[in-house]
């Protein structure tokens, strides 16, 4: 069982005085290539105008900019699935696991970050950077990059393995799922809601690792508070789930 998922802009501050290096995320073997776009995001940050990095960032506060316009390469580490705060984290709630169920996600979990491209939970070498979803630098557009540079790779890490997709859409454009996967839909008094969408992407996921689930079936007879089954919809290789949240 894998389960892809998004970040969150939010993040801890804090971690490890450690270097990156290539045996700090999955896939070794690409290292160079992440650090090829940290060095794009570095040069960019460097010369950027104020206005510039304030659209970056996502933030007008002088203060935020300031602390994320620094060497992003002399910050602390941080294990990935500590590193990120937001909604969907805030309710996986992974602290509150025990360790059998922190090595679920550590070893299941493939995030994509908006500046390191895919990251597994349990990746121990994340600082704290700033990057608003989909920025471009200059004219480089990361989600595009990783997809060129690394679907090859996933596409090894994810071979015969149930999928579980817990991304937003826009996390699509870094990988697009060739094998039979499944996702899922949270409709309230008859809406697609998106505040709603990523705590449920973080109950359910906190439900899979406290449950140890290993196949799609038994997801599907996994019982959640506060959300039933609408319907399942088919569509090529894409099993949606729609939940009505209760």
């Amino acid at each position: 069982m894998k389960i892809l998922f998004s970040p969150s802009e939010a993040k801890f501050k804090g971690g490890e005085n450690k270097k990156l290096d290539k045996n700090s995320f999955i896939f070794p073997e690409l290292f160079d290539k992440r650090i090829e776009a940290i060095n794009e995001y570095q040069k960019f940050i460097d010369n950027a105008s104020k206005e510039e990095l304030a659209k970056l960032f996502g933030t007008k506060k002088q203060d935020v900019i300031d602390y994320y316009k620094g060497r992003l390469l002399e910050k602390e580490l941080m294990k990935v699935i500590e590193r990120y705060d937001g909604v969907a984290f805030d309710y996986l709630k992974y602290k509150e696991l025990n360790d059998s169920e922190k090595e679920y996600i550590d070893k299941n979990v493939m995030i994509f970050s908006n500046l390191f491209g895919p990251v597994c939970a349990g990746d121990l070498g994340l600082p704290d950077y700033k990057l608003k979803q989909g920025e471009k630098l200059g004219e480089l557009a990361l989600e595009k990059f990783y997809n060129e540079k690394f679907k090859g790779a996933i596409d090894e890490y994810l071979a015969n393995e149930e999928i579980i997709d817990l991304r937003a859409g826009f996390y699509e454009k870094f990988y697009k799922i060739k094998q039979p996967y499944t996702t899922m839909k949270f409709i309230k008094n008859g809406k697609v809601v998106s505040h709603w969408a990523k705590a449920y992407r973080g109950i359910i996921l906190n439900k899979l690792a406290k449950n140890n689930i290993q196949t799609i079936e038994e997801l599907m007879n996994l019982p959640i508070e506060n959300l039933k089954i609408n319907e399942i919809k088919k569509v090529k290789n894409k099993t949606e789930i729609v939940y009505d949240i209760l």
